[in-house]
Order: structure tokens, then C-alpha cells, then sequence
């Protein structure tokens, strides 16, 4: 009895070995199949990635902008906003 549960022990473990050896083995091939791919491929990323830079600074740019026109148009609203508030403020500041 003792020695079957050795012998599936040792036959569970062997299976592990096998399973992880598979698999490392799956993964350097993988990568050996996809290295040609990538190196076929660096031209053209090494092509779109100026143009990216571009269309990513003119994002920036444009929200920078956009920013800027809101704070210049809600800027004067406010000071308008607070000329004619501080009348009502002081004279609740009076009466309290």
C-alpha cells in the first residue's frame, strides 16, 4: 500500500516536471516564432511613432487652449458677479 502511494507520488511530480517543461518549452518557441515578426515590423512603428508624438502634443495643445478661453471667458463673469453681490453682502453684514 505504502509503495503505490510513493509510486503515484512520483508519477503526480513527473507529470508536474513534464507539464512545466511543456509549457517553457511552448513559450521559447513562441517567442522564437514572433522575433522575425517584430523585426519586420519595427520600420513601420519606428514610422507611426513621430506621428503619434504629433497628434498627442496637438491633443495637448488644443485642451491647453480650450482651457485658457474658459478661464478667460468665466474670469470677467465672476468680477460681474461679485460687483454687483457685495452691495447685498455688506448690507447683510449690517443687519446681522
Amino acid at each position: 500500500m505504502v509503495s503505490l502511494l510513493m509510486m503515484l507520488m512520483m508519477l503526480g511530480i513527473a507529470a508536474i516536471v513534464v507539464l512545466a517543461v511543456a509549457v517553457v518549452v511552448l513559450k521559447v518557441a513562441l517567442k522564437v516564432v514572433f522575433f522575425p515578426l517584430k523585426l519586420v515590423l519595427l520600420p513601420l512603428k519606428l514610422l507611426l511613432l513621430p506621428i503619434l508624438a504629433v497628434v498627442v502634443f496637438v491633443k495637448v495643445v488644443l485642451l491647453f487652449s480650450v482651457g485658457i478661453v474658459v478661464m478667460a471667458v468665466l474670469v470677467p463673469i465672476f468680477i460681474l458677479i461679485g460687483l454687483i453681490a457685495a452691495p447685498f453682502l455688506l448690507l447683510a453684514a449690517v443687519v446681522h
